[in-house]
């Protein structure tokens, strides 16, 4: 059970973070205004990850109920279109959208994208150990 929520917070979450993690150290190495703290982008790639990590797993999964898995990859497709919005806020620029207001926004949805897959996973996990039990 434990072993795929480690390998979903390595695998899934690490690299969902590359693009925030990777945009702090270049702020911290740069010089003052060179690199934003903080940018929409990086949130919205975050989520994305997330949400596709999500539909890919419940696809290969069939442990669970089918309306289980239906309702997941709604929601996930859902949040794949917010963030395409988000994105395209993004390329227009700060002269026709308040960038600080996709900011918040994007990491909003990033902090629900974190805890509805840990949601996923943390379900496939216990079904993957009920299963396991059963087996034995």
């Amino acid at each position: 059970m434990k072993d795929k929520k480690i390998k979903w917070l390595i695998y899934t979450v690490l690299v969902g973070l590359i693009p925030i993690l990777s945009r702090s150290l270049a702020w911290l190495v740069t010089n003052a205004g060179a690199v934003e703290f903080l940018s929409p982008s990086d949130f919205v790639a975050f989520g994305l990850v997330m949400h596709i990590s999500n539909i890919n797993e419940i696809e290969h999964f069939n442990n669970v109920g089918k309306s289980w898995k239906t309702i997941q990859n709604g929601i996930s497709i859902a949040f794949i279109a917010f963030y395409s919005v988000l994105y395209s806020f993004t390329l227009v620029g700060d002269k026709i959208v308040d960038i600080l207001a996709i900011t918040y926004c994007s990491i909003f949805l990033a902090f629900v994208s974190f805890l509805i897959s840990y949601s996923v996973y943390d379900r496939i996990s216990k079904s993957e150990a009920s299963s396991e039990a059963k087996a034995q």
